[in-house]
C-alpha cells in the first residue's frame, strides 16, 4: 500500500503543475487570469475525457491497473514537460494540459482501484491516505517553487514530469496484486468481464438512494474543492507581502504559503478516514463540508492587516475542504450496485470534474472583480453537500438508504 500512496503522490504533481509558477507563467505568457484559469480548466476536461474514455472502452477492466497507471504517468509526464521544448502556441500549451488531464484518469481511479485490490473491505481508512497523498501531490508544483526560488517555470514543470516518472518506476516495480485478493465488491468471484456504461447502468445506479445522495453531496464537495486550490497563490499574496522580510523573495512566500494550504490536507483525509472507523463516513463527510464551508462565507471578512489570522483560517481550511474527499468515493463504493460499481464511479467523478471547470472560471473570473468576496460563491457548494447527505446521516434510514 506504501508504494501506491507514494506514487500517487508523485504522479499526480502533473495536475495543478502551472499553477506552482502562476505569476511567471502569466508574464511570459502574457496570460490574462482568463486565460490561465482555462489553462487549468484544460487539465480537468481532459480529465473527464479520460474517464468517459476508460468508462465506454472498458479497459480499466481489461487491463492490468499497474500497467495503465505506469503509461498515463510516462505519457502525462512527456506531455507536462512538452510545454518547456519550445512550445509558443496558447492552443499547443492548452491541448498538452488537456492530454496531461486524460493522463491523470488513468493515475487517480487506477491507484483507488490498486488500493481497494490489496485492503480488501472497509477501505475508508486506505483511501484516506490515497487521496491525502493526491493532495501532497497537488501542492508539489507548489512545493517544488518554493525550494527552487530562482527557477523558471520550466523548471518546475520538468521537476514535476520527474516525480511522475520517479511514480511510474514505483509501481511497475511493485507489480499486480497478488491472485488471491481480490475486489471490494466481490471478494471471492472470479474477475467478471468488463463492465461498459450503458443508459441501464446509469437508470440502476440512480435509483439508488444511498448512492443518490453520496454523489449528490460529492458533487457539492467539488464546486469548492478545485476552485479554492485554483486561487491560493492570488489568496496567499496579500499574507505574504505582509509577513515577507525584505530581500526575501515574496514569490517564494507564496509559494510556501500555497504548498501548505493544499499540502496540509493530507492530515485531514487521514485523520478523516481514521475518524471515520468510530463515527462512520457519512459524518466525517458532513463534518469537514459544514466546516469548509463556513470558511467560504467567513473569510472575506478577514482584513488584510491580520495576516496570520488569514493564514490560520487557510489552513483550517486546507484541512477541511478536501477530508470528506476519500469519504464521499468510500460510501459511493458501498452503496453502488455492485453490477455496475465501475459505471457508477465514472458517472460520479465525470460530472463532479466537469463541475470544477464551471467553478474555476467562475472564481477565477470573480476574484479579479470583486475581491475575497468572490470567496462566497464557493459556499452553495458545500450547502448542497449538507443537505444531499442527510439521508446518510440517520441511522433509522440507513438500511432504506441502501435500496
Amino acid at each position: 500500500m506504501a508504494f501506491i500512496v507514494l506514487a500517487q503522490c508523485l504522479s499526480t504533481s502533473l495536475w495543478f503543475s502551472p499553477s506552482g509558477v502562476a505569476d511567471s507563467l502569466m508574464r511570459d505568457w502574457q496570460l490574462s487570469a482568463a486565460a490561465f484559469s482555462w489553462l487549468l480548466a484544460a487539465t480537468q476536461l481532459g480529465f473527464i475525457a479520460g474517464t468517459l474514455a476508460f468508462a465506454f472502452s472498458g479497459a480499466a477492466d481489461r487491463f492490468k491497473p499497474t500497467r495503465i497507471f505506469v503509461v498515463c504517468s510516462l505519457l502525462g509526464a512527456l506531455a507536462n514537460a512538452a510545454v518547456t521544448w519550445g512550445v509558443t502556441d496558447y492552443g499547443l500549451f492548452w491541448s498538452l494540459r488537456f492530454v496531461v488531464g486524460m493522463c491523470l484518469a488513468g493515475i487517480y481511479p487506477l491507484g483507488m482501484k490498486m488500493l481497494v485490490q490489496r485492503v480488501g473491505s472497509k477501505p475508508a481508512a486506505a483511501l484516506g491516505w490515497l487521496v491525502g497523498m493526491l493532495t501532497l501531490g497537488t501542492a508539489m508544483p507548489h512545493g517544488l517553487r518554493a525550494l527552487g526560488q530562482s527557477w523558471p517555470w520550466p523548471e518546475v514543470l520538468l521537476g514535476s514530469s520527474v516525480l511522475a516518472l520517479v511514480g511510474a518506476v514505483l509501481v511497475g516495480w511493485m507489480g499486480q496484486a497478488p491472485k488471491q485478493q481480490t475486489s471490494l465488491t466481490e471478494p471471492t468471484a472470479p474477475p467478471a468481464a468488463p463492465v461498459r456504461l450503458n443508459t441501464q447502468a446509469l437508470r440502476e445506479v440512480i435509483a439508488v438512494r444511498g448512492f443518490r445522495a453520496s454523489a449528490l453531496g460529492y458533487f457539492g464537495h467539488m464546486w469548492e474543492l478545485y476552485a479554492f486550490w485554483s486561487v491560493l497563490p492570488w489568496l496567499s499574496l496579500p499574507i505574504a507581502r505582509t509577513l515577507t522580510e525584505p530581500g526575501e523573495s515574496l514569490a517564494s512566500s507564496v509559494a510556501w504559503i500555497s504548498f501548505a494550504v493544499i499540502g496540509i490536507g493530507f492530515f485531514g483525509c487521514v485523520l478523516g478516514g481514521l475518524w471515520s472507523r468510530r463515527v462512520g463516513s457519512a459524518k466525517v463527510a458532513a463534518s469537514a463540508l459544514a466546516a469548509s464551508g463556513l470558511m467560504c462565507v467567513v473569510y472575506p471578512f478577514i482584513p488584510d492587516n491580520w495576516p496570520l489570522l488569514q493564514l490560520g483560517a487557510l489552513l483550517f481550511w486546507g484541512v477541511c475542504v478536501v477530508a470528506d474527499s476519500p469519504q464521499f468515493s468510500a460510501m459511493s463504493s458501498q452503496y453502488a450496485p455492485p453490477q455496475w460499481l465501475g459505471s457508477a464511479l465514472v458517472l460520479q467523478n465525470g460530472v463532479g470534474f466537469l463541475i470544477t471547470v464551471l467553478s474555476i472560471l467562475l472564481l477565477g473570473w470573480a476574484v479579479q472583480h470583486w475581491g475575497s468576496m468572490a470567496l462566497w460563491l464557493l459556499a452553495p457548494g458545500p450547502a448542497l453537500g449538507l443537505w444531499a447527505l442527510r439521508p446518510l446521516l440517520k441511522p433509522s434510514s440507513l438500511k432504506e438508504s441502501l435500496s
